[in-house]
């Protein structure tokens, strides 16, 4: 089944460098991005805390994952039909784990499931099996885990070759999808990329997770089973503002109509 997955870009959250909006504001505002995206006809939409550069490499504080939590429970309140998948950047799939069990959501992004990668925050490496034994400690099963692979705004610490990192993202990291994404964000995905990783995914779903535009979609719904789109839906193109409902709309239409010819 393909999938269609916008993401809602928090701003600076409290506690943050550069918050300087309480959370209730925030949770208002994510809630009205959740219902653009719903009258689209978007499928799941992705709580992500991007305004809080820079970034932990790994654990949190307790103050981001309450916030975080708030405005995940604000867009489940006002698009209780829509799924709902949490990202905690840079790479703390436990506290989304977390997030995701109390406020029902249907997936967690990772960005570093498997392996190690270095990136501005340092060397962040992959947290599988904590996250695993998490999920199902917490009796979420059905929770899944979206990992990427070659992930953006990154480098290996050696080289890989990425049908190998992908079968251990699949086989030996257990995510239930994988997630190409061009080297930045809103950059365009490699579709020889995206080739390589299907081939050696298995089966497992594959999302286009950067990138994605209306004039790109009849290239990519061929070569995966979704698309994760946030700067696109933007008013200006770029990551972080508030949703566009027109754009979200022609986004969606744009897609569906990509699809039925793929």
């Amino acid at each position: 089944m393909r999938s269609l997955v916008g993401v809602l870009h928090l701003p600076p959250l409290p506690g943050s460098p550069r918050s300087s909006e309480p959370v209730a504001a925030i949770a208002r505002a994510v809630a009205r991005d959740a219902r653009a995206l719903a009258a689209a006809g978007f499928d799941l939409a992705v709580v992500e805390n991007f305004g809080d550069v820079p970034f932990f490499k790994g654990h949190v504080p307790p103050v981001s994952i309450a916030g975080i939590t708030a405005c995940a429970l604000a867009v489940r309140d006002a698009c209780p039909d829509l799924a709902l998948g949490i990202n905690v950047l840079r790479n703390d799939g436990l506290a989304a784990v977390a997030i995701a069990v109390v406020v029902g959501a249907a997936s967690v992004r990772i960005n570093v499931l498997s392996g190690a990668r270095v990136t501005d925050q340092g060397v962040v490496e992959g947290q599988a099996a904590d996250v695993l034994r998490l999920r199902r400690e917490l009796g979420r099963p059905d929770l899944q885990i979206w990992a990427d692979v070659a992930v953006k705004h990154s480098a290996p610490l050696a080289a890989r070759d990425l049908a190998d990192e992908t079968r251990d993202l699949v086989q030996r990291s257990l995510a239930d999808a994988v997630l190409v994404t061009g080297s930045g964000t809103g950059e365009a995905v490699d579709p020889d990329h995206l080739r390589r990783v299907r081939a050696a995914a298995g089966g497992v779903p594959l999302y286009v997770a950067s990138g994605a535009t209306e004039a790109a979609l009849p290239v990519l719904a061929g070569l995966c089973d979704g698309v994760i789109v946030g700067s696109a839906l933007r008013a200006d193109g770029r990551a972080g503002g508030p949703v566009d409902p027109e754009r979200a709309r022609r986004f969606a239409a744009a897609y569906r109509a990509a699809c039925a010819r793929a």
